[in-house]
């Protein structure tokens, strides 16, 4: 295979795909111009010979977390806290109602969104794209972003935050917004890392 070994073991080759995979471990080796990545596997997690039995199950019948008035529903499939912080992975159903997250960016998470059921709108890069059933769509830290359902039929998608962040408290705020001052609003966002740019 080919490799170099960095002080750490042997590690792979990759080619570097530009934005992609920004923000990312990497050691450039050749020139600039031919863009080499080289990748490794994070340092170890876990120290046993055997392995263990610590695997999560959470079945498909399981009610959702959040039911949001509008009748948009929340699974917390894996919070940041059940996964030591590794990433959160969240179910999120739609409802016809039209509904969704403004164009905003994130300084510390990343997120992704892999496309379930119905027609969501995603906004990637410049502009708002109608997206189906296995589509998908990574935003680094930085990255604007939104989504909406505007297509008056149910929609869902898995919405994937790395690393895993408190987002529980964030989803389970928003039903508490009107109630808030926009002093509180601004200190609710700032808190849970959602910067808004329209």
């Amino acid at each position: 295979m080919n490799g170099i070994r960095d002080g750490r073991g042997f590690v792979r080759k990759w080619e570097r795909h530009e934005g992609i995979l920004r923000g990312m471990p990497r050691l450039e080796i050749r020139s600039e111009r031919e863009r080499i990545l080289v990748m490794t596997y994070p340092e170890k997690r876990y120290w046993g010979d055997k392995g263990e039995s610590s695997g999560r199950f959470r079945p498909a019948t399981q009610s959702p977390d959040i039911s949001y008035a509008n009748g948009n529903r929340v699974h917390y499939l894996a919070t940041g806290a059940s996964t030591d912080g590794m990433f959160g992975l969240y179910k999120w159903e739609m409802s016809p109602a039209p509904s969704g997250a403004k164009l905003h960016f994130h300084r510390r998470i990343s997120e992704s969104f892999f496309v379930l059921s119905g027609t969501v709108s995603i906004f990637d890069r410049n502009q708002w794209n109608p997206t189906s059933a296995g589509d998908f769509e990574y935003v680094p830290p930085g990255g604007i972003h939104g989504f909406r359902n505007d297509s008056g039929a149910p929609a869902s998608m898995l919405i994937l935050f790395a690393p895993g962040a408190p987002r529980e408290p964030y989803f389970e705020g928003l039903v508490r917004l009107s109630e808030m001052s926009d002093s509180e609003q601004d200190e609710f966002f700032k808190l849970h890392d959602n910067l808004w740019v329209e």
